[in-house]
């Protein structure tokens, strides 16, 4: 159980830096090709989005790595798969329908990840 929440858990939790990092340091004008919905939320909303998804991944990895407070690991998780229910909404809001995909995905992997994360509760 541990080997498949390291796998998934370090997967997401690579994707979120990334994502959640670009979200945090790049402009609105960088931002605007891989991500339209920027310029329809203020630029402050993103960038706490983006803080939230590093603040995942870190959570994904740091509690149980350390031992120190592990059940947060579960809270993380249980995070991200919110963020991606927000992603879907504002998705399906914009007439983006056929791009959630990726935030089906990630709410996924996300939910599975919460199973196993239950082990160090």
């Amino acid at each position: 159980m541990e080997i498949a929440y390291w796998i998934l858990g370090g997967l997401l939790a690579l994707f979120y830096l990334y994502s959640g990092g670009i979200k945090v340091i790049r402009s609105q004008d960088q931002l605007r090709p891989m991500m339209g919905w920027v310029d329809q939320i203020p630029m402050p909303l993103v960038r706490v989005i983006g803080a939230l998804e590093v603040l995942g991944a870190v959570g994904l990895i740091l509690p149980p790595l350390t031992g120190i407070a592990p059940g947060l690991a579960l809270a993380a998780a249980i995070g991200l798969v919110l963020v991606q229910i927000g992603g879907i909404v504002t998705h399906v809001r914009r007439g983006e329908v056929k791009v959630i995909g990726l935030n089906l995905a990630l709410l996924v992997a996300a939910a599975v990840t919460a199973w196993p994360a239950t082990t160090w509760l």
